[in-house]
């Protein structure tokens, strides 16, 4: 189970990685972007995106990385691996 001490940890360790970041800004307004992971902060971290000519970054916390509000993908060299593995389908269960 990972949690967020594990998952601040994680993220330092990719400082300078590719990663691909996704998620939604409302209003069914999605976006894709490819990153690197610029800088990791005690609360949050910060990426800078590579389609960008004007150099923009933007910082994320932990927790939206946790509860999947976003989603970041690292590239491992030979593909994209997500950072919080998918939640596992949990089917209902009757109790008799």
């Amino acid at each position: 189970m990972i949690n967020i001490a594990n998952l601040k940890s994680g993220i330092e360790e990719k400082v300078g990685q590719k990663v691909i970041i996704k998620g939604s800004r409302g209003r069914s307004k999605v976006f894709e972007k490819e990153a690197t992971i610029e800088k990791a902060y005690p609360c949050f971290f910060r990426v800078k995106y590579a389609d960008d000519s004007a150099n923009k970054t933007e910082s994320f916390n932990y927790a939206d990385v946790l509860t999947r509000t976003i989603d970041v993908s690292v590239f491992d060299g030979e593909g994209y691996y997500s950072l919080v593995p998918p939640m596992p389908d949990i089917k209902k269960t009757r109790v008799v």
